[in-house]
């Protein structure tokens, strides 16, 4: 292996000096260390943000992996590989000349290779009369050797960090889920006190989550929602102790939410009238149902409504009617609006509307209101969904589509 041999870039590429400390680096490995290459590059992979990687630089760093034969990386072993730029577009799935050379500058600034270029800037490599290979130049692996223990302490720290991310907003949703419903069955049920005030507070909280938060401000977005959920529990334990409260349960002997609350089915509104709301006349609902619109499309256009799916995925329209019962309450829909909805537009297409709801929840006082208002104007056959999501897909800078 060619260790302690600087060279400086061919052509108008500059050197800098920590280039140079990384080719000197290679150095101190350690005699006899030997890595699985691929356990090297999925460590990397991990790593690739903290990096300054992006997916393309390790699409071009698992091309340079494969033209090295072994699956070891040895520090006895001749570690350049010397593909033509042509050889590594190929094994890098077709990735533009101008777009291979920005991530192999990338990959060497990240000090995972190593340039050795010869005096022409041409890859090759000199044999001996024995046919082994005695100078080589090209892309030096060795870094990745020298490395190996550094990336895999970096990879742990990015998974850790990641399931750390993802319990906080597994939390985070489990509190606005909690807190919508608390509130709502205040309101629903009559309970003393001012909820609109307290569900001014939750929505107010709830608008400042940004789209792509960091870790700490969900964690401070959570702490305020606890401290809420803490208050509306307290509220309500007061009430209890001092028998104010009277569910609908106990007047009309009908069970309010089942034994199994993550069934759609089961969560989903009943068709009864409650009282002070209208549901759509039979006569005036449309006799075709509205087309659904393909899932992909809408989750294109309403990605926020993903974080609602089963493990923050949704994959089926099962699994966006199940997200929207969900939602339906977060945002304070009541259950006949919802139910009003799906027996107009079809289950789909009402869960489409809450998904474009959610969407533009920042700029929409009423959310129930709105969907009432979508109902009727779908009833009457003069609203559809299509200019709605091609104007979300615009806003998201998409081509608008012609989806209506």
């Amino acid at each position: 292996m060619q260790t302690g041999h600087v060279t400086t870039p061919f052509g108008r590429r500059p050197v800098t000096l920590a280039l140079v400390r990384q080719q000197m680096a290679v150095a101190e490995i350690k005699p006899g260390k030997v890595v699985n290459k691929w356990k090297v590059f999925r460590d990397a992979s991990e790593a690739r943000v903290l990096l300054g990687l992006q997916d393309r630089s390790l699409a071009v760093l698992d091309a340079l992996l494969s033209f090295y034969p072994d699956n070891e990386l040895k520090q006895d072993a001749q570690l350049v590989v010397f593909p033509s730029n042509q050889q590594l577009t190929l094994r890098a799935h077709g990735i533009a000349g101008a777009t291979l050379r920005r991530h192999l500058a990338l990959l060497v600034d990240a000090g995972l290779i190593v340039r050795r270029d010869s005096a022409n800037g041409k890859r090759y490599a000199r044999k001996d009369k024995a046919g082994e290979i005695e100078t080589a130049f090209g892309f030096d692996l060795s870094p990745l050797l020298m490395r190996a223990e550094e990336l895999a302490l970096i990879a742990q720290e990015v998974v850790e960090a990641r399931m750390v991310f993802r319990r906080e907003r597994e939390n985070l949703t489990i509190l606005r889920r909690d807190l919508r419903k608390l509130i709502s069955a205040a309101m629903e049920e009559g309970a003393p006190g001012n909820w609109q005030k307290i569900e001014a507070a939750y929505l107010s909280i709830v608008q400042s989550i940004p789209r792509n938060p960091d870790l700490e401000i969900l964690k401070d977005i959570s702490e305020s929602l606890s401290l809420l959920r803490e208050e509306v529990l307290n509220h309500l334990e007061d009430q209890q102790k001092s028998g104010k409260i009277i569910t609908n349960a106990a007047q009309d002997g009908h069970h309010i939410q089942t034994s199994k609350p993550e069934s759609f089915h089961e969560s989903e509104p009943r068709l009864e009238k409650r009282q002070g709301e209208t549901v759509v006349p039979e006569a005036d609902r449309p006799k075709k149902p509205m087309r659904a619109f393909p899932l992909g499309l809408v989750l294109r256009a309403c990605p926020d409504m993903a974080d609602y799916g089963p493990g923050g995925v949704i994959s089926s329209w099962r699994d966006m009617m199940g997200a929207a019962v969900v939602v339906r309450s977060t945002l304070g829909v009541s259950p006949s609006a919802y139910q009003d909805a799906c027996d107009v537009m079809g289950p789909e297409n009402a869960a489409t509307a809450i998904a474009c709801i959610l969407e533009r929840a920042g700029h929409i006082n009423s959310p129930g209101g709105y969907l009432r208002d979508l109902t009727r104007k779908s009833a009457r056959g003069e609203f559809g969904l299509g200019p709605m999501l091609m104007a979300l897909l615009k806003a998201r800078g998409e081509p608008g589509l012609k989806v209506g």
